[in-house]
């Protein structure tokens, strides 16, 4: 049994009722206890059939709670539905991640170039899933385990851009400080950097370094992002400017794109920016 019916550690998410995909939610819920009723088993029945508790059901058949990838198997092996619960995991992984995360992916998926400066961590699609835990690890308030898992899950889920075809351009800046700071220990440290240099290799990737000894510095304003479209559109974020609102205006995106122009032309270059991470890696 995973869980008993007093509901403790139930494996699953709670579903914002404002978040739109709640509908989505309600829907497989509705599929799973149509499901189950056709089979002619009771609540009590499947949930014991099953392995989950009676009150995890109820909450997953009336869209409240977002069944994990585990569940939706053990559901699709007990009611012999040929894959088809399963096939749902896809849209309930998904359903787990933030709102935000889920629209910044979408804007992701469609980029054909994406512009990134960091300058407190290394940017989150560089991460490995190692480093991204221990930083959820260090935040205030701390994250339950649950919330931990889907923010890593949705992180992990937007590296997808690297296997895209076609290829979209992809340009990170990293201050050099967020190269130094052993997050997790210098065992997650070093898988880190080696992800780093290994993402630099491919050929629509460039990774440079911003040195903490540079002295003109237009990106002390904070983190920036600029993603182009293939209609000509591009969206942009940055700390220090709009408020850190996202915009559209074409006014605005040139700011934006002139403040990380000069980033990069004050970095080292790509073939430099992957020296000195090979150089620091061999220091830990």
């Amino acid at each position: 049994m995973v869980e008993g019916n007093d509901g403790v550690d139930e494996p699953g998410w709670d579903v914002d009722p404002e978040d739109e995909i709640s509908a989505v939610v309600e829907m497989v819920g509705s599929q799973l206890k149509l499901r189950r009723e056709t089979a002619n088993l009771r609540v009590a029945e499947f949930a014991e059939a099953i392995g989950y508790g009676e009150d995890l059901v109820r909450k997953i058949e009336r869209g409240a709670r977002i069944p994990r990838p585990e569940y939706l198997d053990k559901v699709d092996e007990v009611l012999d539905a040929g894959g088809l619960v399963s096939a749902m995991k896809k849209e309930m992984r998904e359903a787990r991640y933030p709102k935000k995360v889920r629209e910044l992916a979408k804007l992701e998926e469609r980029a054909v170039e994406v512009s990134l400066y960091s300058n407190h961590n290394i940017h989150g699609l560089l991460q490995t899933e190692e480093h991204m835990r221990a930083l959820f690890l260090g935040w205030l308030p701390a994250y339950s385990m649950d919330q931990m898992d889907g923010m890593v899950a949705a992180r992990l889920g937007r590296r997808a851009i690297f296997e895209r075809d076609p290829m979209p351009t992809l340009s990170f800046v990293q201050e050099e400080v967020t190269l130094r700071r052993p997050v997790g220990g210098t065992m997650v440290w070093r898988r880190q950097l080696e992800r780093l240099l290994e993402v630099g290799q491919l050929r629509n990737v460039s990774i440079q370094v911003m040195p903490t000894d540079c002295e003109e510095h237009p990106g002390t304003g904070g983190l920036i992002e600029v993603l182009k479209f293939s209609d000509g559109t591009a969206v942009g974020r940055s700390e220090g400017a709009y408020s850190g609102r996202p915009v559209s205006d074409p006014k605005q995106l040139r700011t934006l794109e002139l403040r990380y122009g000069m980033i990069r032309a004050q970095a080292l270059r790509p073939r430099a920016s992957l020296a000195f991470i090979e150089q620091l890696l061999g220091e830990t």
